[in-house]
Formats: structure tokens, sequence, C-alpha cells
């Protein structure tokens, strides 16, 4: 087969949602009436769908997460074909099952397929993002002080390819007191006529602090009124910790881009993700990274020309071979929650999470650093023991089956994220192993 028409075959987008001939359609409508008549309330059946090991209670689901089994049967299925015939598998199914993951993200998160790129992590969306800017001297990339590694070396070496100052603003004092209109004000004082990004983190992997993003977004629009299109401040949301969680789309945001993992809260396959765009902000960007999904970029390197100066995002998806059964399994993670209901599962998750911090914020010689309200704070809950490490608390919680995690910052906290695999009595237990630790 010629390499013109294996990129052809393997990047250009067309529908298709069928799962694989090993796993029918009907079984997905069985999987899918199944939970209708469970209610979305049924969340033994929803832990049940993962695999995890039942003697630990799991609330490290922020860092990693175990695949549901519909995912889980999703990447065995593509991967045995895959195995058995590799190449005619990957060029009858490629084309279909790369439209069908956009598609799906942007059933989930709103817009249309040619709103989404895809990636590999949250980390590959940022940096292609904040590269693909065109930044030069005299401009300024505006962050925060409470923005993870990923976002802050990314920056860092943008200013220094392109010469744009970078700056850093703290938006709070302490994030358990921090309120919207604090943090929305703090950065609408911090935009000068030179800033052209605005790099954020929705959820701060942190302390839990959620960010106000819609609010974020209305301030920068108003600045943006006064400005000619080529000086409009981007707002650019590292948003991992959120997708998954929140029952919001991106219009609802207000942001310009929007990356995320999606091995996280939305429990898919492990090395996906996606950039969400808007239609006019794709625009702005430069490719960084050749994409074997854009036949206008073939064409043109074929004919010895320059490809078309608007970017999109299927341009920005980055080319490659991939784990295939994984990037095609997405369509598996984004149905799950639909069969749950994005409304439910935020509504699951915060319950959880305030019964966690109210307990917490009750005890003596413990300090809750997440804020209280579901307003500025998700899934992630962050808390101090009195003379204890925090790397000693998660040691001593599992050696009770409880998994936690450590913010990997200067200033580190333990961290518990309870998530839908999650009870309130799990809940409960870790409070009473935290009462008796301290």
């Amino acid at each position: 087969m010629k390499r013109r028409e294996f990129i052809a075959s393997t990047g250009l987008l067309a529908a298709g949602l069928a799962i694989n001939s090993c796993r029918s359609e009907s079984k997905r409508a069985d999987r899918r009436n199944g939970m209708v008549r469970r209610g979305s309330g049924d969340w033994e059946w929803v832990r049940n769908q993962f695999n995890l090991s039942s003697d630990k209670i799991h609330m490290g689901a922020m860092l990693i997460a175990s695949h549901p089994q519909p995912v889980r049967e999703a990447i065995e299925a593509f991967r045995r074909r895959l195995d058995e015939e590799p190449v005619s598998y990957l060029n009858e199914e490629n084309e279909r099952r790369q439209r069908a993951a956009r598609k799906a993200a942007a059933d989930y998160f709103g817009g249309g397929p040619e709103n989404v790129a895809l990636t590999d992590s949250t980390t590959m969306g940022i940096a292609l993002v904040y590269h693909g800017l065109p930044l030069r001297p005299g401009h300024e990339i505006l962050t925060t002080e409470h923005d993870y590694y990923a976002t802050h070396e990314t920056l860092r070496q943008v200013s220094h390819r392109t010469g744009a100052t970078l700056r850093r603003i703290s938006l709070f004092d302490e994030a358990a007191t921090a309120s919207v209109d604090q943090i929305v004000t703090r950065i609408s004082s911090a935009i000068t006529p030179a800033t052209r990004a605005l790099a954020l983190t929705w959820v701060h992997s942190s302390t839990g602090m959620k960010l106000p993003v819609a609010q974020i977004s209305e301030a920068v629009a108003d600045v943006n009124n006064s400005r000619e299109p080529q000086d409009r401040v981007l707002v650019c949301v590292d948003g991992v910790h959120g997708f998954g969680i929140e029952d919001v789309t991106a219009e609802d945001l207000g942001c310009d881009f929007f990356m995320a993992g999606c091995h996280k809260w939305l429990f898919g396959p492990r090395g996906t993700g996606i950039v969400w765009g808007r239609t006019d902000a794709w625009e702005n960007l430069q490719p960084i990274i050749p994409s074997f999904m854009d036949q206008s970029s073939w064409t043109a390197w074929a004919n010895g020309m320059e490809p078309p100066k608007e970017t999109t995002a299927s341009r920005m998806s980055p080319g490659g071979f991939k784990p295939f059964e994984h990037q095609w399994a997405m369509v598996e993670a984004f149905a799950f929650h639909h069969d749950i209901g994005k409304s439910q599962i935020a509504e699951r998750t915060h319950e959880l999470n305030r019964q966690l911090k109210q307990g917490l914020a009750s005890m003596p010689n413990v300090t809750l650093h997440t804020p209280r309200s579901d307003d500025l704070s998700a899934g992630i809950v962050c808390f101090d023991i009195d003379s204890m490490e925090p790397k000693e608390v998660v040691s001593r919680l599992a050696d009770r089956n409880i998994i936690a995690t450590t913010t990997p910052y200067l200033v580190s906290y333990p961290r518990l994220t309870p998530c839908i695999y999650n009870t309130p009595e799990e809940v409960e237990q870790v409070l009473r192993e935290i009462r008796e630790l301290i």
C-alpha cells in the first residue's frame, strides 16, 4: 500500500460508532437499557463495572483511573483484531474510529468534531496549544502561581523560544478562604495591553481549588471587546480535574481552548486526551507536530505547496502511530458517562466530597485546604495533620488499605479524591481511620 493511501486511510474523518464484530450494537444497547432499568442512582452497579481490588478503599482516581467494563471490553476487542489482522483492520477502521472519538467528545463537551483535536495526554494538549500561539517579543503570557509543572514548564519554554514575557500572579492567599470575586478581580487587574494568553488550571491538584472559569471568561471577554481580533486575550484551560466530574459544556465555561486527558475522572483509555477549541480560535495556532488526520496538509506536501493558512482541529491532532485500540475506545468512556448521566455524576461526586470535607473540618489537629463550597471545589480534597508529614499520612493510610496521594508541589499535602465508584460508607471509614491517626 502506498504511503499516501495509508495516511489518507488513517486520518480522514467519517462517522461510525460500531464497536467491533466481537461486540455487537445490541449488546451495547442491552447495557444501556440495563442502566436505565436500574436508575442513575444504582452506584453499586457503577462500582461493579471496575475491577478494583475489593480489600482497599481507592481514593486516587485523580492520578490514574481504572477502566470500567465497557472501556476494557472495547480495548480488548480492538487489540485482538489488530493482533490478528494489523494492516487490514487498521486500514478499515482507523478513519471512522477517530471520527467517532472526536464526535463522542463533542457530544459530551459541546460543539462538533471540528472543535476537537485528539491527543495523548493533558501535557501534550498544553504543549500543542501554548507552543502554537503566535507570540513574539512585546507579548505577554499571564498565568498563576498555582498551576502545575506541565503548564509552568511549557510556558517557560514558550517564553524562551518566542521572546514573549511570562508573568505569574497569585489568585488568593489561602484556597480555603478564597472567593469568586477575589479570583476574578485579581485576574482582571493583572491583564495588560501586552497580554495575549491567559493560562489557567480549572481544578488545582495542589489544593483542590476549582476556578470560576465561566466568570473569568466573562471578565476577559469584556477586555477583548475593546481590542482588535489579533490582540485578543485567549483563555486557555487545563481542565483535566473537572473533565468527567462537572456537568458543564465548553460553552458554559466560555474559554477559547480546553486541554484534558481522558484517563482520570472520565475513566477513559490511558494514553488519550483532547483539546477542545472554539471554531474561531483554532486559526490563531500553528501546528507543531505533523497531522495524519488533515488531508490538506498531505496534499500540499505531495504537490510541493504550502497548506492552507487556516489551522483546524484536524491539523492540530498529532500524527504518528498510536495505541489505536485505546484511542478508538474513547467512545465507550464518553458513552459510560452518558449512560449514568453527567448531572448524576456531578451530584454524586460533590456529595461524597462534601461529606469528606465536613468530616475533616470538624477534626482537631486537621487543617482543610480545599474550599468547602461546591462552586470552588470538585473532586480533590487536600488537608494536613499537625506534626505529621504528608508522605507519612499517605503511608499510614495505606497500612489501613486506604489509597491516597500527596500533592507534587514544594508545599505538599495529603490528598483524597472520592469519585463515583466510592460510597458514603467508605468515606466514613476513611474519616474514622484519620481520627485514629490523630
